[in-house]
């Protein structure tokens, strides 16, 4: 699995797995192959909270999640290593020196965001900028 893959997992957690909202349908296909029918996809949760999630988890935990990629990641018990976030910084396509450079960290917390936000998170837009 992915390191962001990895990311997303930890934060989305149970969301993923919710039940349908009220009214979506989960309609199984009945008839026989070859006849059209009607069929919907599970639901899914529309939004996951990151900022919400993360506040819960860091309860009590001396963590700055909000501006450190290290700090997230050891919150959500992802390897923080210099490896894997070299890794993680390919995955979202830096182009910089992969040196772990404060330049470098900045910018895959605010990646790691943004692709949150667009895989289903609601990230407020101090995280994303």
């Amino acid at each position: 699995m992915s390191i962001f893959g990895k990311i997303k997992d930890a934060i989305f957690g149970e969301a993923k797995a919710a039940s349908p909202k009220p009214g979506a349908g989960n309609v199984a296909p009945t008839a026989s192959p070859g006849t059209k029918t009607h069929q919907t996809a599970p639901a899914e949760v529309s939004e996951v909270d990151v900022e919400r999630n993360l506040a819960a988890m860091a309860e009590g935990k001396d963590l700055n999640w909000r501006t450190s990629i290290v700090d997230l990641m050891k919150l959500i018990g992802v390897d923080s290593s210099l490896d894997n976030r070299k890794e993680l910084a390919q995955e979202l396509g830096y182009a910089g020196q992969l040196d772990g450079s404060a330049e470098m960290n900045i910018w895959l917390h605010k990646a790691t965001m943004r692709e949150l936000a667009a895989n289903g998170g609601k990230v407020p837009p101090e995280l994303l900028n």
